[in-house]
């Protein structure tokens, strides 16, 4: 079959997040599907199939190499773009994707050339900071919620203490999470960006932990920050050494997350 490497929200090679897809013919078996993940090594392994559905046009599941997660936002941006690129959807048309937890997810061809992602708005309720998130982090702690997909939102005091986080991975394994979101307002208006933001996953990625570029972090971090710059239209910047743009806009208690991908590996998978 058909799988693919696609580097999300980024318009170059080598940026942005890099998501396997996998294009079924039919149903496959769950361990196969994380098996095969854990080949691909990714963050996020897409599997998509057709199904024959008034409300949808495929399923979509996603793993990580390690876990089968709810919601993914880079590798469902690569599991569309892989679609359109193969000539298997025309570009005019949406695709309506069922998921397993997050309902029917539809990605459009935008007003850019890029793809827009119609998701759940997930926003952070206040918590009281875990016990050790401050020490795991290595930095002092801002405001600090959680959201319904148990991810931790931290603001951090500017954004130089965003890109400058060097987390201890073991401890923040420790906190109960599927992530850590962490955030600050954009330094100036000159970067193109209103904030910016890191995520680490250290229970569901390999290797040091960080995702390149989260569109799933987004769903959280979009009316985190619609609600204090006062407007529903904002662009992120995830600043990991990859680095990619995101942009954000509320529409209807739904968040669109929008960017570019571009196909770097085209290939048959054997088994």
């Amino acid at each position: 079959m058909r799988i693919l490497v696609v580097d999300a929200f980024t318009d170059r090679p080598f940026a942005g997040n890099p998501a396997g897809v996998c294009l079924l013919d039919g149903p496959a078996d769950a361990a196969w599907m994380q098996r095969v993940a854990a080949e691909m090594k990714h963050s996020e392994t897409a599997f998509v199939r057709p199904v024959d559905e008034p409300g949808a046009d495929f399923e979509l599941r996603w793993f990580t190499p390690l876990v089968e997660v709810a919601l993914c936002g880079h590798a469902t941006m690569g599991a569309a773009h892989a679609l359109y690129d193969t000539g298997t959807v025309p570009a005019g048309r949406p695709i309506r994707f069922r998921t397993l937890e997050s309902g029917v997810l539809t990605v459009t061809r935008d007003g850019d050339g890029g793809l827009a992602m119609d998701f759940p708005s997930c926003p952070p309720e206040p918590v009281v900071p875990p016990a050790g998130l401050a020490a795991a982090l290595g930095t002092e702690i801002g405001w600090t919620g959680r959201n319904v997909q148990n991810d931790l939102v931290v603001e951090l005091a500017d954004e130089k203490a965003v890109r400058a986080l060097a987390p201890d991975m073991a401890a923040l394994g420790e906190i109960d999470a599927r992530g850590v979101i962490t955030t600050a307002r954009a330094e100036g208006p000159d970067g193109g960006y209103d904030f910016v933001s890191r995520f680490f996953g250290a229970r569901v990625l390999l290797g040091d932990g960080e995702d390149p570029v989260t569109g799933s972090a987004h769903c959280a971090l979009a009316p985190f920050w619609a609600e204090r710059l006062g407007r529903g239209d904002l662009t992120g910047y995830q600043a990991s050494e990859r680095g990619g743009r995101v942009r954000t806009a509320l529409r209807d208690g739904r968040v669109i997350i929008s960017g570019a991908a571009v196909t770097v590996l085209d290939g048959t998978l054997r088994v």
